[in-house]
């Protein structure tokens, strides 16, 4: 596993995992389930590090073109790592995704979940989840 901020642009693979740094020790079999993608995997702390150092980072990584798929991956409900799966709106602010594959994971139970871009969308807006909850 690399340090995402650490790792030269050039040192990248098709698969890009990046995961919070905490994931690994809190949920061992998730991280392990990850290693069998690919193990190309970047840490990151968003605790220690600003969002836009990360995206600045990955868009550096991504415009070298050898990414085809790219893959975040948190601990549930950490207020911290939630902000690595809003990555992918500000890249596609920035940069053509088009040809790369993003998967958005966290772990529940040690396990990983997939996680709809749709659904991170509309985390980020809590006028309209706070509408969905009182339809309820």
């Amino acid at each position: 596993m690399k340090e995402l901020l650490k790792t030269n642009c050039f040192d990248v693979e098709e698969t890009m995992i990046i995961i919070g740094s905490c994931l690994p020790q809190m949920c061992p079999k998730a991280f392990e389930e990850l290693q069998k993608i690919s193990s190309n995997i970047y840490e990151v702390c968003l605790e220690e590090t600003h969002l836009n150092m990360v995206v600045t980072k990955i868009i550096g990584m991504i415009a070298r073109e050898n990414v085809k798929r790219l893959i975040f991956a948190t601990v549930d409900k950490s207020p911290h790592c939630i902000q690595l799966h809003y990555v992918v709106k500000e890249l596609e602010n920035i940069i053509n995704l088009d040809n790369i594959k993003i998967e958005n994971y966290v772990t529940k139970d040690n396990e990983l979940i997939k996680i709809p871009i749709e659904v991170i969308s509309i985390s980020k807006n809590l006028y309209k989840l706070n509408e969905l909850i009182k339809d309820k």
